[in-house]
């Protein structure tokens, strides 16, 4: 299974970075097996506020996230996630909301993570993918 980090999701709605806006745009609609994870729903829709000066809105936000419902799966976490985000903090000198969407992964069965965040190619069971760099 796979999951995207919000930054992916921003690039697909955010024009200024077209390079980054195609690789988003075709990562998302060649995805198999995808997984919108609850707080990456919940990052979008308040960062996708700082789109509202190109014209992109909330409605059309919040649109986006109920058309991924659709063709993903919802992984809403549970209590030990938490838990798990806490010793990742400490293995692995994540931030906070970082630890937490690779403990949401964990916790759902991710085997791949989409992001261009974070520093690691590998955490436990998860690869880490950045999309737009080179492999």
């Amino acid at each position: 299974m796979n999951a995207v980090d919000t930054n992916i999701l921003i690039y697909v709605n955010d024009p200024r970075d077209q390079v980054k806006q195609e690789i988003a745009v075709s990562l998302i609609s060649d995805l198999v097996d995808g997984i919108l994870l609850w707080q990456v729903a919940c990052e979008y829709l308040a960062a996708s506020r700082k789109l509202e000066s190109l014209g992109y809105d909330r409605v059309q936000a919040y649109q986006y996230i109920r058309d991924l419902q659709q063709v993903w799966y919802t992984a809403l976490p549970t209590w030990m996630v938490l838990d798990r985000a806490e010793n990742l903090m400490n293995r692995f000198s994540l931030s906070h909301w970082d630890a937490m969407i690779v403990a949401a992964c964990l916790e759902a069965k991710v085997q791949r993570l989409y992001t261009e965040d974070f520093g690691y190619s590998n955490i436990d069971t998860l690869e880490i993918i950045n999309p737009f760099k080179a492999r």
